[in-house]
């Protein structure tokens, strides 16, 4: 019985999405990037997805960072993106250290994949936020823009690659 009871505790217990955010749980956990690749050259950086609110919605913090390169100084950025579900479906506020704010509508093309589309507006880009679980459980990412004028002209900005943190002692 002790046995039993010990094996229960180790057990890594699954976590418990709401039903309509269920097929972004792949997203759960601490990321990892080891090179981000874009216009402010080769960066790092790491992120979380977290379930909040009595798993209603999932919280992403991220921070990357960029060293100086040229005459272009070192960069750091943070950003906070609550993804949610709504009566049209699943969506997604981001939030950034820059002064954006994007809304999102997410779609998931198939199991382990998410993509987050903002907006389409006359005056201001569009952008598209992709993740896909890769086989080697890599989680890979893309970050497009479109300018207003084609807004499904997507371009892509920032790429990286993932993998899962190794656990906090």
């Amino acid at each position: 019985m002790v046995v039993a009871l010990a094996a229960g505790m180790t057990a890594r217990a699954e976590p418990k999405v709401a039903a309509p955010l269920e097929p972004l749980k792949f997203l759960l956990g601490e990321w990892e990037a080891g090179a981000n690749t874009g216009p402010h050259g080769q960066g790092s950086g790491a992120c979380a997805f977290a379930l909040s609110l009595q798993d209603q919605v999932i919280v992403r913090t991220n921070h990357a960072e960029y060293p100086a390169s040229g005459s272009a100084p070192a960069l750091v950025h943070d950003d906070l993106m609550v993804i949610y579900a709504s009566p049209a479906g699943i969506e997604a506020h981001f939030y950034d250290n820059e002064h954006h704010l994007i809304h999102y509508v997410v779609s998931v093309p198939g199991p382990g994949q998410a993509v987050f589309v903002s907006e389409a507006q006359t005056a201001a880009p569009r952008y598209r936020l992709t993740y896909e679980l890769a086989d080697n459980g890599a989680l890979t990412g893309r970050f497009e823009v479109a300018p207003p004028d084609k807004p499904e002209a997507f371009a892509r900005y920032l790429a990286w690659e993932s993998r899962r943190a190794a656990p906090r002692r």
